[in-house]
């Protein structure tokens, strides 16, 4: 018998299911106008046929063209930089050999760009990361707008990449997609000795000869790192969705099972395409039921606060709006059910080998806090993502015999990783809003200690990492303190992530005062034990209440009670006017390594909350 949904969770879908109708409705009708023509090779003049399939080989062109086959898009973020996309340098071929031994054509259609945080994390690079997202949707759209494709199979996996390619698939809603991972790298080096070594040579302990050999021992092959940032936050919110065949996220790049993965999503692609057995146009498949799961999974696993940004901005290509109250309000009755590093000791194979996101998944169901009466890709629908993939004793590469097997039965139980919905490591999610004369702003709670939760402590304000930093070898910040980033928000610099500051801030935590940081900006999707309040909304630049903060003025960061506050005099700080030093901030960036190609992003951008996007 199918669990009772929570009622919180059907109030929550309820209410943004009414906030959304003027929105969804005609969303919906784009899609049933765009199914209401024929296929493409038909559709199309005799001269953008051919210019479609010149390349291709003799009998794929009679194929696609004649025998109406069915045609694959390929929409890939390869490139070798990225340590997680590196493994689908391959793909292409195996994807093209899947799916001629199934009687179907591929093209890749295009190619989107994919850059690494961990190269740009502190460099001006990273002012062009949160922007990323959106060109990632555009460049998906303009592969796919060749507009020859019965379905699509998107490669991508890290932090900006899966979001922008599900932006840009949900902009072609009538089409089928499939995402398809490459799976996370080997472990290594320990994510928490890895943190340590890093607040020992912030602390000056050691040189970067030694923090470079921890950085390379933490980051050594392909695939993905293996702490849960938002490059693995993303894979899980995949499987919440039935975006993918069912376990697919964690598998190691170089597995037999992972070809196999491969290759069935090439069958599922076609099974789901127009005219397969299955039809699932991912803008149909995406309604607020998915979003919500997706919100669930990242609640339940104290995943990455980025996608408190991102899957706003999805939501908002399906039709949808969601916003941070939402989250919040799940948050007050979803249970964390995984600890992986920042928020606990293992990494993302432990988290697979203690029955991953199948466990969580199948717990979440169990307890009426996922909605199982979904579409997604999965013939049996979402229970089947409650299951992990297996090779059978005769598989192989080339023929494939996956089986699945419930993820309760398959798992090696850890305790210490995951944990049943009726003993949580925490009965709710690892997330708060804060609110007050500050602004709107989320923590993530999971990491952080219980009494290390509150803190209230005189502001040091700055505009830079660099500056903070500098402050901090200077030994000016040894006291408690909130340290505040301001001017760091979307349309100031793009809203760069923080990350280079966790190190110090966790140092002088370690020493014994009371920290906290406040900022406009994001921080890495590895946020971690210093409480943060980040997102803060509106942003300064924008006239945002962070703008009228000055040195010393007491700050209550409060994430037990969901505060943040300027303690000052009411009467004063009504006086204040912030937009003399917006004014000063406003020029302040972008003349540089390409970051003047984003003005436009900038001057239109819209707030965290509303998930950054600079389109629509």
């Amino acid at each position: 018998m199918t669990p009772a949904l929570h009622p919180t969770l059907h109030a929550v879908t309820r209410r943004i299911r009414e906030r959304s109708a003027a929105a969804r409705r005609p969303y919906l009708a784009r899609i049933d106008r765009l199914l209401a023509r024929s296929r493409g090779s038909d559709r199309l003049g005799c001269s953008n046929v051919a210019h479609a399939f010149a390349a291709l080989p003799a009998d794929d062109k009679l194929r696609v063209v004649a025998e109406r086959a069915p045609h694959l898009a390929v929409v890939t973020a390869y490139n070798d930089m990225l340590s997680a996309h590196q493994p689908y340098e391959s793909y292409p071929a195996l994807i093209r050999d899947e799916a001629r031994r199934l009687g179907a054509t591929v093209q890749v259609a295009g190619g989107v760009p994919a850059m690494c945080d961990g190269v740009t994390q502190g460099q001006p690079g990273m002012e062009l990361s949160l922007f990323s997202r959106d060109a990632i949707a555009m460049a998906t759209a303009i592969a796919l707008s060749h507009d020859v494709f019965d379905a699509a199979l998107l490669l991508g996996i890290c932090d900006k990449i899966v979001p922008g390619l599900l932006i840009g698939a949900l902009h072609f809603g009538h089409l089928p997609c499939v995402f398809v991972p490459a799976g996370p790298m080997a472990s290594g080096l320990p994510n928490a000795e890895k943190a340590k070594v890093r607040e020992r040579h912030a602390a000056g302990e050691v040189g970067r000869d030694a923090l470079l050999a921890a950085e390379s021992g933490a980051y050594h092959g392909a695939g993905t790192c293996t702490f849960y940032g938002t490059a693995n936050s993303n894979q899980m919110l995949l499987e919440a969705m039935g975006l993918h065949v069912p376990g697919a996220a964690f598998v190691h790049p170089h597995a037999p099972l992972r070809d196999a993965l491969t290759r069935e999503a090439v069958a599922t692609a076609l099974r789901v395409a127009r005219h397969g057995e299955g039809f699932r146009p991912i803008g149909r498949l995406v309604d607020e039921r998915v979003i919500v799961n997706a919100m669930v999974a990242l609640l339940a696993t104290g995943g990455s606060t980025n996608h408190l940004i991102h899957w706003v901005a999805v939501a908002r290509a399906a039709g949808i709006t969601i916003d941070w109250s939402d989250f919040a309000e799940l948050s007050t009755v979803v249970p964390l059910l995984a600890r992986v590093y920042p928020n606990g000791e293992a990494d993302v194979n432990q988290f697979q080998a203690a029955g991953g996101p199948g466990f969580v998944i199948a717990e979440l169901l169990a307890a009426g806090l996922m909605h199982g009466d979904v579409l997604a890709l999965a013939p049996g629908g979402l229970a089947e993502h409650a299951r992990v993939p297996v090779l059978g004793d005769e598989g192989t590469a080339a023929s494939p015999r996956l089986r699945w097997r419930a993820a309760h039965e398959a798992a090696v139980r850890d305790d210490a990783v995951v944990r049943p919905a009726a003993q949580p490591f925490s009965p709710t999610g690892g997330l708060r809003l804060l609110t007050g004369n500050l602004g709107r702003a989320v923590i993530k709670t999971s990491a952080v200690p219980a009494d290390r939760q509150l803190v209230e402590a005189p502001a040091r304000i700055f505009t830079s990492q660099e500056a903070m930093l500098a402050a901090f070898k200077a030994g000016e910040l040894e006291r408690d303190v909130v340290v505040v980033v301001r001017f760091q928000g979307p349309r100031a610099n793009g809203m760069p992530e923080l990350h280079k500051l966790t190190p110090p801030l966790a140092v002088l935590q370690g020493r014994g005062f009371k920290v906290a940081l406040v900022t406009d900006g994001r921080m890495s999707g590895a946020s971690g034990k210093v409480p943060a309040a980040i997102h803060v909304c509106p942003e300064a630049l924008a006239g945002g209440p962070l703008a009228k903060l000055r040195d010393g003025d007491r700050v209550r960061l409060d994430a037990v009670t969901g505060t943040l506050a300027a303690l000052v005099d009411e009467a004063e700080w009504a006086r204040r006017d912030g937009a003399q030093r917006a004014g000063d901030e406003a020029d302040a960036h972008g003349h540089d390594l390409g970051r003047d190609l984003f003005a436009g992003f900038r001057r239109q951008v819209t707030s965290a909350e509303q998930g950054a996007v600079s389109w629509g």
